[in-house]
């Protein structure tokens, strides 16, 4: 079921227990393995969505993606050749008039994904929208903020994070991320 937009004014303060705070690290291990083997290969990746952001659940995926446009035959060989297998192949197109992107299953929960030709501006800004962290700044433990499916701003802090709806501040949100309103 698709998860509908939050009509809140309000703020609200969500505070992790030590299971969230446990599973956070976990998921953002296993993207710092997979990225390590990218960057290893000179390729550029980010981790985008809950795990930059930090809001995971027990269904967040780890979504690798390289905002350049590649040959699958590099990633692949980059990733076979670190021992990580993978499942499937995809290609997919969200619209017609969208940049087709490769997307490398290595299991259900874990994938990489890369353009296969230009990004459109909002195409990319998509990433940033939703946050975005590269290799160091999960390193680094560093969350970024960003807005989830509901289009709830989510804000790390040191205890978890702030949430609350981006209906009526586009503007403001559009610049603390550092993307265009569109």
């Amino acid at each position: 079921m698709a998860k509908k937009p939050q009509l809140r004014a309000e703020m609200l303060e969500v505070k992790y227990d030590a299971e969230h705070w446990r599973l956070l690290r976990k998921l953002r291990r296993e993207a710092i393995k997979i990225m390590d083997v990218l960057n290893n290969s000179h390729i550029f990746s980010i981790v985008h969505g809950s795990i930059a952001r930090g809001d995971i659940s027990e269904k967040s995926d780890v979504d690798i993606f390289i905002p350049e446009v590649i040959s699958s035959f590099i990633v692949e060989t980059a990733l076979e050749r670190a021992g990580i297998p993978i499942s499937r192949r995809i290609l997919i197109q969200a619209t017609p008039i969208y940049s087709i992107k490769a997307y490398i299953e290595i299991d259900e929960g874990r994938s990489v994904s890369f353009p296969l030709s230009n990004l459109r501006k909002t195409e990319r800004e998509f990433y940033k929208f939703g946050g975005e962290a590269t290799l160091e700044m999960l390193k680094q433990e560093i969350r970024t903020p960003g807005v989830d499916k509901r289009l709830m701003l989510i804000e790390p802090t040191d205890e978890g994070h702030i949430e609350s709806s981006i209906i009526g501040r586009e503007n403001e949100v559009a610049k603390l991320l550092g993307v265009s309103v569109e």
